[in-house]
């Protein structure tokens, strides 16, 4: 036969399994603790993402346009801008594209802007992405020239 605590047996009979009160709100508070301080290291890392992703958007254009520009003699004019890499216009003969794989908006889901020849590259092209706020010529825009702001 097995003596048993008399103490032990009734403080566990009244008490079921689980978790206070306390436990629990101590185990929210150190969980809050940690996301203040963990949450604001990161909240930028999605922005400066996309940012390097226009960029490198922006540079994959410019070697494809260099590649026209050699086959063709010229950057792409006129309305059909970047479509050029991909379609032949009906005004080139030695195109050799396309040049891109596809033509997509920009991180933020806008289109990007090429224009040739540029305002600030006028032997050459401009192209940006509006970047997040939308708007062209504010200073998130991301572009492939040195902004003057």
């Amino acid at each position: 036969m097995k003596l048993q605590n008399p103490y032990l047996k009734n403080r566990t009979r009244g008490r079921t399994a689980g978790f206070t009160l306390i436990e629990l709100l101590l185990v929210i508070a150190i969980l809050g603790v940690l996301a203040a301080i963990i949450v604001p290291k990161f909240a930028g890392r999605t922005e400066q993402a996309r940012n390097a992703a226009a960029m490198s958007d922006i540079a994959t254009f410019g070697t494809a346009l260099d590649a026209y520009e050699v086959d063709n003699g010229s950057y792409p004019k006129g309305k059909n801008g970047l479509n050029d890499l991909l379609t032949p216009p009906r005004d080139t003969r030695n195109w050799r594209g396309p040049y891109l794989k596809d033509l997509h908006n920009d991180p933020w889901g806008n289109p990007y802007s090429y224009e040739s020849p540029g305002k600030n590259n006028p032997t050459g092209y401009d192209i940006s992405s509006m970047g997040p706020d939308g708007r062209a010529n504010t200073d998130d825009d991301v572009t492939n020239w040195k902004s003057t702001r």
